[in-house]
C-alpha cells in the first residue's frame, strides 16, 4: 500500500473578505437611515409681529411648565393652546419660550415637539438675558 502524502492547501481568505465587503456594500446601500430633524428650527426676525394676537408666554423649568404664570401639564398644553388661546382660528398664535437654568436640551426639544402639534404656533425661545 502505498500512502500518498498530499500537500495540504492553505484557505484563502481573500474570497472570504471579498463576500464580507459585498455584503457590507449591500446592506449600507439597501438599509434607510432616521431623520433626527424632528424639530425645525429656524432664525429669529427683527421687527415687530404683525399680528393683532397676544402672545402667550411660557416658562420651562426642569420640573414644571408655567402657561402665562399657571402651572400645567406637558400633554396637555396643545388643548390649552387649542381651547383657551384660540390656536388654528386664522392668525398664527406667538409663543414666547423662557427657559429657567437647568433646563436640558432634551427637555426643550420634548416642548418643541409638543407644540409643534398644534397649527398655527410660532414658538421662539428666548436667550439669555
Amino acid at each position: 500500500m502505498r500512502r500518498s502524502h498530499r500537500r495540504q492547501r492553505r484557505l484563502s481568505m481573500t474570497s472570504l473578505i471579498d463576500v464580507i465587503f459585498l455584503l457590507l456594500l449591500f446592506f449600507m446601500l439597501s438599509s434607510t437611515f432616521t431623520r433626527f430633524s424632528e424639530v425645525d428650527l429656524g432664525a429669529g426676525t427683527a421687527g415687530l409681529n404683525a399680528t393683532k394676537v397676544p402672545p402667550v408666554f411660557l416658562q420651562l423649568a426642569p420640573d414644571a411648565l408655567r402657561l402665562n404664570g399657571a402651572d400645567v401639564a406637558l400633554g396637555s398644553l396643545p388643548t390649552i393652546l387649542k381651547v383657551q388661546h384660540g390656536a388654528m382660528v386664522g392668525a398664527p398664535l406667538p409663543v414666547l419660550v423662557s427657559l429657567l437654568p437647568g433646563v436640558t436640551a432634551q427637555r426643550l426639544t420634548d416642548l418643541l415637539v409638543v407644540l409643534r402639534q398644534v397649527s398655527g404656533v410660532q414658538a421662539t425661545v428666548l436667550g439669555a438675558a
